[in-house]
């Protein structure tokens, strides 16, 4: 059922809390809700709301906002060790973990407590402590806006990579995610590549679903702030992807800085918290934002801010990184 809404605050719809107004927003659950709306034309300007939860507004948004409320879980197949499930793009990410353990279904118990929908998760092939989305997603079921038609694209041709997909680029504005097929496992395979994380699973007794996912949760509640209490948007930058020489440089010098190995030959990941920090921005506040003092790739509203002090604040950041380091950190967050 389509349910809009005119001249709408979208403080509540966006964690970084940010005061901004939307013209129009519409909630919707499924496709049949998003022929509806479009049959009777499409609009100058519009785009997907769904968590709020990596946006900033830097602005008042002057066009429609399209945001998903279905929120099923219909398991569909089961073949061997295989268990596919369709998760419509409204539900909550993290209730879709809670899911998979509570049915010993393996695969994406790295990824507790990302905040965001479901419908989210495959745009910005969200990610945490060396697992993806990428590695459960086989196909995603979207609405094309311009042919009027709802089709599945297979995982192999979403060009999933590190915080990126076609849904970035050229499918943007083009097509709106309604849900999304996974594939879970009842076959144990913990992934605990992370040392805090290894430490943690350990203290509980050893790795299982239900330890690995109550270790990560407690690892981020202690790195990360609540966007309920404060207003952030997670992981503001995303780690850089740097030349194997430059970061053998870079160990020479810092031989502690944390580095993780990439599909790409001859570059390395590197810890964008971490420059951060060594830059000396680690709980560093000017005005109304900040850094986090536990987390220091995020960055914090700390009362009333606005986007734009956001943004000009995440500059001085890179500025500093970029002077301390000679690296550039992109920012992870999509900004209106």
């Amino acid at each position: 059922m389509i349910r809009e809404f005119s001249q709408i605050s979208l403080s509540r719809r966006n964690s970084f809390g940010v005061e901004q107004r939307a013209a129009r927003l519409v909630e919707f659950d499924d496709a049949q809700d998003l022929h509806t709306f479009f049959s009777r034309g499409i609009p100058s300007r519009w785009m997907v709301l769904s968590g709020g939860n990596n946006i900033l507004f830097t602005k008042d948004y002057e066009g429609t906002l399209l945001t998903p409320v279905g929120r099923g879980i219909t398991p569909l197949e089961e073949a061997g060790d295989k268990f596919r499930v369709r998760v419509e793009a409204g539900v909550e990410w993290d209730d879709l973990v809670a899911w998979a353990v509570n049915r010993d279904l393996w695969g994406i118990e790295n990824l507790s407590l990302i905040p965001g929908k479901a419908g989210a998760a495959p745009v910005q092939n969200i990610g945490a402590y060396g697992r993806e989305a990428s590695h459960v997603i086989r196909s995603v079921e979207v609405y094309d806006v311009e042919h009027d038609q709802c089709r599945m694209i297979p995982a192999a041709e979403c060009r999933f990579g590190y915080r990126e997909s076609i849904f970035k680029h050229e499918l943007k504005g083009r097509v709106i995610i309604t849900a999304i097929e996974i594939e879970l496992s009842h076959t144990p395979e913990p992934h605990l590549d992370y040392g805090d994380v290894q430490r943690e699973v350990e203290a509980r007794g050893g790795a299982s679903l239900r330890t690995i996912r109550e270790a990560i949760c407690t690892i981020r509640e202690g790195k990360l702030p609540d966007p309920k209490v404060t207003g952030n948007a997670g992981s503001f930058f995303k780690n850089p992807i740097v030349d194997d020489r430059v970061v053998e440089h870079l160990k020479a010098l810092h031989p502690d800085m944390p580095t993780y190995p990439t599909s790409l030959p001859g570059h390395t990941k590197i810890a964008a918290g971490w420059l951060i920090d060594r830059s000396g921005l680690k709980g560093y506040h000017a005005g109304h934002v900040g850094v986090h003092h536990r987390q220091a790739l995020v960055l914090v509203n700390l009362g009333g801010a606005t986007g734009g002090e956001v943004i000009a604040f995440a500059r001085f950041v890179q500025q500093r990184v970029k002077e301390t380091f000679g690296i550039d950190i992109a920012t992870e967050v999509n900004i209106i």
